[in-house]
């Protein structure tokens, strides 16, 4: 058991020394990973100024609140190119060296992703930290004791769902050679839906029951809903379970392609 442990926490390492590697690019990434709530501040203030009242419950400072959440989110669970590594070892057959180790190749890339998101909320939140003293008339913490660890559920099964989606889409390249245009398509689905634009309640109530049971919903905005209390009771219980779902049919659905794209693999690679 600790030797197993032991050769996770050396994966987890090797995550840290590779995002050293590459610190321009790390470091360039954290400024432009929060460059796009300063566009939305200026955008919701000219509607809010128009407007002159609220939306679907959400008034100015509600706004600028939910687009911190979002951006902290964001910064802390989203991967960082994952999908195109993963992609890359296996179309350049580098995923060969993977298999011969006595170790699950889903664990490494648990563990890489773990570093790398460990280490860029570490450096980002300093300016994040800026941004909240900035916004601080915005900022409402929750009232209530059982929002904390409701929250951070969430925010851990929104971690998992998005990590098994970018796997899943990565393990496509056992099949195609390029899978470019499959993951740019599904992330403009995802971004939209996800509610990196706006909060999805604001939408046309039609759509509320799409918005309720579409996995896309649970990458951002739950977790930013459930901070800001504006999901409670058994609305809340109920949306945790639909998260957890959408966790375990990632989960599953990530296996699987795993599994049969390694037997395909193994047939035409020898």
């Amino acid at each position: 058991m600790t030797a197993s442990l032991g050769k996770y926490w050396k994966l987890f390492d090797i995550g840290l020394q590779n995002t050293f590697v590459y610190r321009w690019n790390f470091l360039l990434r954290m400024v432009f990973g929060i460059v796009p709530l300063i566009g939305m501040v200026f955008i919701w203030q000219a509607i809010f100024a128009e407007k002159r009242g609220t939306i679907s419950g959400y008034d100015y400072a509600g706004m600028i609140f939910y687009f911190l959440v979002t951006v902290f989110l964001d910064n802390l669970i989203t991967p960082t190119e994952d999908e195109w590594q993963i992609a890359a070892e296996i179309r350049d057959g580098k995923i060969s060296a993977y298999l011969t180790k006595p170790m699950s190749y889903l664990g490494y890339r648990i563990c890489t992703y773990l570093s790398y998101r460990l280490l860029y909320i570490a450096v980002v939140f300093g300016p994040i930290l800026v941004l909240a003293w900035i916004f601080r008339d915005a900022i409402r913490l929750p009232a209530h004791a059982l929002t904390w660890p409701a929250f951070a559920l969430s925010t851990a099964m929104a971690a998992g769902l998005q990590f098994f989606i970018a796997y899943s889409l990565a393990m496509i390249a056992f099949w195609v050679l390029e899978i470019s245009t499959i993951v740019f398509l599904c992330y403009s689905f995802e971004y939209f839906l996800s509610g990196h634009i706006f909060p999805l309640d604001i939408m046309p109530a039609w759509l509320a029951g799409f918005i309720k049971w579409s996995p896309f919903t649970y990458e951002l905005f739950f977790p930013a809903q459930v901070a800001m209390e504006r999901v409670q009771g058994a609305a809340l219980a109920q949306g945790l379970a639909i998260q957890a779902g959408w966790l375990l049919a990632a989960w599953g659905c990530a296996r699987l392609l795993w599994s049969r794209g390694v037997r395909k693999y193994q047939a035409v690679g020898g």
